[in-house]
């Protein structure tokens, strides 16, 4: 679609846009509602010194910030999604900004609140937490004192609830440097010329002129090298930020403070990182599948994303045929979840077609009271966005029974769980594509799309986990990361992932310096986990019957009740075991060896 015939925001059709007045009718209802959040706000410091006084009290100071809680949640769900229509949108990019500003001084009005609870003697919060008044606040209550031993004094946490926003400072100017900063400039093509940036490499890359490839790979590459001590000083003080921010509250290293909102054990993390690194047969073996499919000399690094399979020759799906594909697909799962979901669907949870100004890609923003809405950017001649439909779905129907099983304090459920929920309807939908499809060219497309997906998900995102596990260590142990320490960190991992056919380059292990991912640290490796138990979950309820497709709705309708290691093993797979992770291995090499028997 070209730029000329996308459609405005005013010129979508209601129908193919989510309805926000589950939210807030209008712009103006927000507004209100705004005023009422920011007098709700001024009643904060008169509950302070309140709380260790009775359960009663606890239960008022609690009671309320639900209540502002649901109101600030709600105000951001609206203000949010309605920028995502159109970023171009003054109007709701001021939405935004007003209330950033007012939650960031309802947040510094509020750091005393989780010190004081945490001053509670320890004799009276055993008695409070079995207080009626505070029975759907209990789950909450012994999640927050978990932190105990890391909440730090009043004076303290106010200072560092000032310090919030100046910790931001390196991703926003890696952000700012690789994404405006940087003039990739143009490239010559037999079409004429052509932009590079950030967001058209990936498409460069899967160019099938291979010296077209290499020249875009050298004048990309080109830039980092130039800045490459700037984006190596930029992530090692990100790094510095981690482990500093760690030790103030008395955590033994950065991965720990990271991981205990999840109460996820480090031996987790490593399981992961090793039972991979046991299994890197069938990776290397891809690797060379398509050094000889793509027929070159040597693999290079430029040669990883050109497609090895055309897009196969697929009719074109129409939104609701869409939904009839994923409903059918999503069948094992039965009538509730799939009547929800389709009633969601053809409805007015999604906001489906592309315009100018929106949000590019797509993803689901589920809330205790709205819908659970999802944006996309829907395309009837790419089947992918049949696929993504089912992952966003996936997620939003996660949402849904969190929302409904819980009470609003402890409904949010984790990143660790949420690709569970995603990536697990994704694989019902490629069986049922694989079982349906008419032609052995859909087959093969489909089959090389779950091997693309998989080598990406599980073993790309652990290299990246692998990465910043090294990076902290060094940092921890007082090594300074330099630019040829970080690179030559990188470049090893590179070698040991990619195997003996990759052929790298001397800017390839410059890919470290450019990872946005890496100054969110240690969240990556829930991609690889999350995948790892959807396909063990999608195998077990597939053939199995009503117990284990229970098992799997406990684990949807869990929320925030339990720690994600302990809701997927009431789902009935236990992440803290290699098994999972090795099955996933063994399913991506199934996956590669079918590949190889259809080229």
């Amino acid at each position: 679609m070209s730029q000329e015939t996308i459609p405005s925001r005013k010129e979508a059709k209601k129908e193919d846009t989510w309805d926000l007045s589950r939210l807030y009718p209008n712009d103006e209802a927000w507004s209100a509602a705004l005023s009422d959040f920011e007098i709700l706000a001024e009643k904060i410091p008169s509950f302070r010194g309140t709380l260790a006084k009775s359960a009663e009290d606890l239960a008022a100071w609690l009671d309320f910030q639900k209540e502002f809680g649901l109101l600030e949640e709600r105000l951001n769900y609206y203000a949010d999604l309605r920028q995502t229509e159109d970023e171009g949108d003054s109007a709701a990019r001021t939405m935004t900004g007003r209330l950033m500003m007012a939650a960031s001084k309802a947040q510094a009005s509020s750091s005393w609140a989780a010190p004081e609870i945490m001053a509670i003697p320890d004799q009276d919060i055993v008695t409070y937490i079995v207080h009626p008044k505070l029975s759907e606040y209990r789950v909450y209550l012994q999640k927050l004192l978990r932190y105990k031993p890391h909440i730090l004094s009043d004076k303290e946490e106010k200072i560092l609830a000032l310090h919030a926003e100046g910790e931001l400072v390196s991703e926003d100017a890696f952000s700012v440097l690789t994404n405006v900063d940087m003039d990739f400039g143009a490239i010559d093509t037999p079409q004429g010329k052509r932009p590079l940036s950030q967001s058209t490499w990936s498409v460069f890359m899967e160019n099938p002129d291979r010296e077209l490839r290499k020249k875009v790979y050298g004048t990309f590459y080109g830039h980092f090298e130039a800045h490459k001590n700037t984006l190596a000083s930029l992530y090692s003080g990100q790094v510095k930020l981690d482990v500093i921010r760690a030790r103030v509250r008395g955590f033994p290293s950065a991965r720990a403070a990271a991981l205990f909102s999840d109460d996820v054990d480090e031996s987790v993390y490593d399981n992961l990182i090793d039972t991979i690194s046991r299994n890197l047969a069938p990776l290397h073996h891809y690797y060379s599948l398509r050094k000889k499919t793509l027929k070159v000399p040597e693999l290079r690094h430029y040669d990883v994303y050109v497609p090895m399979v055309p897009v196969a020759n697929t009719k074109r799906t129409t939104w609701n045929e869409a939904v009839d594909l994923v409903s059918k697909a999503l069948a094992p799962l039965g009538g509730e979840y799939v009547d929800t979901l389709r009633g969601g669907l053809l409805g007015r949870w999604a906001d489906r077609y592309e315009n100018k100004g929106k949000r590019s890609g797509a993803f689901s923003a589920g809330s205790y009271v709205g819908d659970p809405y999802i944006l996309m950017n829907y395309k009837e001649d790419a089947i992918r966005d049949v696929f993504t439909m089912a992952h966003e779905g996936g997620h939003s129907m996660h949402s849904w029974y969190s929302a409904k099983s819980n009470p609003f304090m402890h409904y949010g459920y984790t990143i660790f769980e949420a690709e569970v929920a995603s990536t697990f309807n994704e694989e019902l939908l490629f069986r049922y594509l694989m079982q349906n499809a008419d032609s052995k060219e859909l087959k093969l497309y489909l089959v090389n799309k779950r091997v693309d997906e998989t080598l990406a998900t599980l073993y790309r995102q652990t290299m990246f986990a692998e990465f910043e596990k090294l990076s902290h260590q060094l940092e921890e142990g007082g090594t300074p990361l330099t630019v040829d320490v970080l690179r030559g960190e990188y470049r090893k991992l590179l070698e040991k992932y990619f195997g003996p056919e990759m052929v790298l380059e001397n800017e390839s292990d410059l890919e470290g310096l450019r990872i946005p991912h890496f100054y969110r640290a240690f969240y990556v490796y829930k991609y690889a986990t999350g995948i790892s138990a959807s396909l063990a979950l999608s195998e077990r309820v597939l053939s199995g019957g009503s117990k284990e497709r229970e098992d799997y709705f406990c684990f949807l309708k869990s929320g925030g009740s339990r720690f994600p290691i302990e809701s997927l093993k009431v789902a009935g797979v236990d992440m803290s075991s290699p098994a999972p992770v090795e099955a996933a291995c063994r399913s991506f090499g199934r996956l590669v060896d079918q590949l190889e028997g259809m080229l």
